[in-house]
């Protein structure tokens, strides 16, 4: 599985070039507000994953990975955990950049910044753990017209629901919300996840190539 993972991640270094061109676009887009740009690392490090399926898809490549002496359950662990890697390289480069953000200026609010990254590593989390199986089970361009179908769908049910929800009467679990995010984010980000890699697992399993 180590073989697999080192896969992914020498694919993405032999994009490095593309790597630091998002980085550096999204970074000069997000210069007008500063704060966003500590969210752009793990934003780009999301995007520039994702080319690995494409480029499995492109060569072929589960077509091949299933002939050798490599479990089913280990391919699709690999690209979990290689994710994984990634998101912890983007996120000791945002601490890189709120380092040098302090360095230049005095007023930073460090909690604000603090609960961006964890909001934005949650959402990114919560995006690959739907399109993850998605493009396990339809390939890659189907998987990502269903995670924007399914992103746009799950708005709307979001919008609809809070439309009849007295805020008023809600307070509580915001106030509960505020005090403990740093610790409810991760822990709903973990459970998610597993529950993606045991589904994509089984989707795997039972593909046919």
């Amino acid at each position: 599985m180590l073989g697999l993972i080192k896969k992914d991640l020498l694919m993405i270094k032999g994009n490095l070039r593309n790597v630091l061109l998002f980085l550096v676009v999204f970074i000069l887009i997000a210069l007008q507000e500063n704060n966003i740009i500590v969210i752009v690392p793990v934003f780009v490090s999301m995007m520039i994953f994702m080319t690995t399926f494409s480029y499995d898809e492109y060569n072929k490549w589960e077509a091949y990975a299933i002939t050798l002496p490599v479990l089913r359950k280990n391919i699709v662990k690999s690209k979990y955990i290689a994710s994984i890697i990634l998101w912890l390289i983007a996120l000791l480069v945002t601490v890189v950049i709120v380092g040098i953000m302090g360095f230049f200026e005095q007023n930073i609010n460090y909690f604000e910044l603090f609960g961006m990254i964890l909001g934005c590593v949650f959402s990114i989390v919560l995006l690959e753990s739907i399109m993850f199986p998605l493009i396990f089970k339809f390939g890659v361009e189907k998987g990502r017209i269903g995670v924007f179908v399914g992103v746009f769908v799950i708005a709307a049910l979001l919008g609809f629901v809070f439309t009849g929800i007295d805020l008023d009467n809600a307070t509580g679990f915001v106030d509960f919300f505020n005090k403990y995010y740093y610790l409810l984010l991760p822990l709903v980000s973990i459970v998610v996840l597993i529950i993606s890699y045991f589904v994509s697992k089984r989707i795997y399993l039972k593909k046919e190539f």
